[in-house]
């Protein structure tokens, strides 16, 4: 199973703005070799400054059948958080990596990426604020795409309308990456 890990993040309710079509890109799928459970996803964003909690696949649907070992994670852009505080984009990950397991206490776990897969897909474009700070993804336009909700259930890409809340991840002011790493330093992502 998962490998126990002591890092807790802190979670916002992030309240969605608008939810628009994105045309066509590239997504990535993160296959892992654990089992993941109810309200547990991974930490994605178009930046590195806020990400949004998209939930695995362990809900079942009348066209694909459930894979809680799957997130379908975002456009190979985007960043995702990894242990040790570092981010990568989703498009460098690859098969033996370790993911970062997020739960929607703020619960963190590792689970060993057993493959990536990239397929282009119509995308849309999800944008919700925490406060005054706007956090973004670009996914797959599918209703297997699901965002965590503050109380640890899920919603559907598809089914997002604005007011709806979902969970986020800020990092603190005045912090940047560089190759993932945090620095002090000023950067604006748009």
């Amino acid at each position: 199973f998962h490998a126990t890990h002591d890092e807790k993040l802190v979670l916002h309710p992030a309240e969605i703005v608008e939810v628009t079509p994105a045309g066509m890109g590239d997504r990535v799928i993160i296959d892992t070799t654990s089992l993941l459970h109810e309200g547990q996803g991974m930490l994605v964003g178009n930046s590195s400054a806020s990400m949004l909690l998209v939930h695995n696949e362990n809900v079942q649907n009348p066209n694909v059948a459930a894979r809680p070992f799957r997130v379908n994670a975002g456009g190979v852009h985007a960043y995702i958080r990894l242990p040790h505080d570092t981010t990568k984009y989703l498009c460098e990950l690859q098969s033996g990596d370790k993911a970062l397991v997020v739960g929607h206490t703020g619960n963190t776990e590792y689970a060993t990426i057993g493959r990536i897969k990239i397929e282009r897909r119509p995308m849309i474009l999800v944008t919700a604020r925490v406060g005054e700070q706007l956090c973004s993804i670009t996914v797959q336009n599918a209703e297997t795409i699901r965002f965590t909700t503050p109380e640890g259930g899920h919603v559907a890409v598809t089914s997002l309308h604005k007011g709806d809340k979902i969970l986020a991840y800020l990092e603190e002011k005045g912090v940047g990456r560089h190759f993932g790493h945090k620095l002090q330093e000023t950067i604006t992502e748009q």
